[in-house]
């Protein structure tokens, strides 16, 4: 048997199967191909690839639209490429106007993931958490919306259309935007930046038969809901954005400290991962068996 190094095809249509099943899907965050190996590992159902993230890992700058939509798509696809879960990713303001959506759509398809979501926010955007953001006008979002169900080649593919209202035109009017959003033709809604769990609530209420997505953006400015609770209201998706982003990010610290100090992490080595069992988990053993396989003179059905 070959073995297996790129991903399994058909995760838009495991998405929406996991959509219509009426479970809650949690979507850890994953900034690049091995905190989605480690999302899997852990048994999620489905990758969410954070732009916040995305832009910290590349440029190790913050979420204020520096990253272009060709090196998110690329993330994107050495993301899908390692796991067989599905892969939900940011795709900012679809990067230009709905003739730039439809080359957006075109371009995470061909990358690999099964769904995208696209918001509001006039460019350079920023994180949906950050002060001083700005909104495009809800018939030229709308806009962008059919572009991007139009454009796509697979119906299973996931349009979320996102508003970042709440910040700047207050609640009732990013309700507002999310129905004509809806109308439009999006798969799922995402109201960002609720500032109470009341408002989560009634988020739910307004649109009860609606896939939503909720951004349990740690440190933001929503308060942490508990996943019970977001069960009951009906929310499907739930994404963790930075979860493993801070927390690589307070382990290399310990580490470096550790070098600078004792000039060596021989004192840390026991709570990290043996250098075998790290290989192993990247798929060592998968290199192992195709360099076998692949080997000069083996017939052509060896290992059939």
């Amino acid at each position: 048997m070959t073995a297996r190094l790129t991903r399994r095809p058909g995760g838009a249509a495991r998405l929406r199967a996991l959509l219509a099943s009426g479970q809650t899907i949690v979507a850890p965050g994953a900034f690049d191909p091995l905190a989605a190996r480690l999302v899997e590992e852990a048994g999620f159902p489905a990758v969410y690839m954070t732009g916040f993230g995305t832009s910290a890992a590349l440029l190790g700058r913050p979420d204020v639209g520096l990253l272009t939509m060709t090196e998110m798509t690329g993330n994107a696809a050495r993301i899908s490429a390692c796991v067989d879960i599905p892969v939900i990713a940011d795709a900012d303001t679809g990067y230009g106007n709905p003739l730039n959506v439809i080359r957006t759509v075109g371009a995470f398809e061909a990358a690999g993931v099964a769904g995208i979501h696209i918001e509001d926010q006039v460019a350079p955007k920023k994180c949906g958490h950050m002060d001083g953001k700005l909104v495009i006008p809800a018939d030229e979002m709308a806009a962008k919306i059919r572009a991007a169900t139009e454009a796509r080649t697979s119906p299973d593919f996931v349009i979320i259309a996102r508003t970042d209202a709440r910040a700047v035109e207050g609640f009732e009017r990013s309700v507002e935007r999310a129905r004509q959003y809806l109308a439009a033709g999006a798969d799922a809604l995402f109201v960002e930046a609720l500032t109470s769990e009341d408002e989560v609530a009634r988020v739910a209420r307004a649109f009860p038969d609606v896939p939503l997505l909720f951004n349990w953006a740690e440190g933001g400015k929503t308060p942490p809901v508990t996943l019970s609770r977001l069960r009951e209201l009906g929310y499907r998706i739930v994404i963790f954005p930075i979860s493993t982003l801070l927390a690589a990010t307070a382990a290399m610290r310990r580490v470096l400290q550790e070098i600078a100090q004792a000039g060596t992490p021989a004192a840390a080595l026991g709570d990290l991962p043996s250098f075998g069992e790290f290989v192993d988990f990247i798929g060592l053993p998968e290199v192992r068996v195709a360099e076998q396989r692949y080997a000069a003179g083996e017939p052509a059905d060896a290992g059939a």
